[in-house]
């Protein structure tokens, strides 16, 4: 099994959005879901440490991130085999992280384990941690905060030509949607509050915006 220590050396290179303190919150967010629902907790710690593990690299954004989830995926093999983990234990761990990722539906998870590491990567997109992280990401990708969504962006999530992705495009796109994507009971009791929260602070943001707040 890596360890914590051995883990903190994959995200030396990780922008400040998906570096180690983000893969601890959701290690220890896996943990937390792994035994309340009855998971095998070594295959989720695993994939919970290796889930980014080659997706960080600075500036994160575009198609970097958007093939993290099967590059990282490869890596994890590469590192189980060499602790000498049995073949359907790497694939389970694979599994869970080309699985995780909220923008690809491809590969649906399909394993106790895999729909954890899902819940516990997107819990740590809700809430106070949320909101900073998506901030945080498009000021990194060159954002605005704020920008008011077009018409087609709303009803398609596609922009305009010209349009910016702000941290409201991402929360209209992504965020508000995350807690009816969620799979396990424990973890949807976890985002009610963290979901409220971001309602609450993205619609404090619009009536600030207008000057009526």
């Amino acid at each position: 099994m890596p360890t914590i220590e051995e883990a903190r050396s994959w995200y030396n290179q990780a922008d400040p959005v998906h570096d180690f303190d983000h893969v601890l919150r959701v290690y220890t967010m896996a943990e937390h879901l792994a035994q309340a629902e009855g998971a095998d907790l070594e295959i989720v710690r695993a994939a919970a440490l290796l889930h980014d593990a080659q997706g960080s690299a600075p500036g994160g954004a575009g198609e970097e991130r958007a093939s993290h989830h099967h590059t990282s995926a490869e890596f994890a093999a590469q590192v189980l085999r060499s602790e000498g983990w049995p073949v359907e234990r790497i694939a389970a761990v694979q599994h869970a992280i080309r699985a995780h990722r909220f923008r690809d539906q491809s590969e649906p998870p399909q394993t106790l384990e895999a729909r954890i590491l899902f819940d516990a990567d997107k819990l740590d997109v809700l809430g106070a941690i949320g909101v900073a992280r998506t901030i945080a990401y498009a000021v990194l990708d060159g954002q605005p905060v704020y920008a008011q969504p077009s018409e087609l962006f709303r009803q398609t999530g596609q922009r305009e030509p010209g349009e910016p992705h702000s941290s409201y495009h991402e929360y209209i796109f992504k965020l508000k949607k995350v807690k009816d994507r969620l799979f396990t009971p424990t973890a949807r009791n976890i985002a009610a509050g963290r979901h409220q929260f971001l309602v609450d602070f993205y619609d404090r943001l619009q009536a600030e915006q207008r000057g009526d707040a």
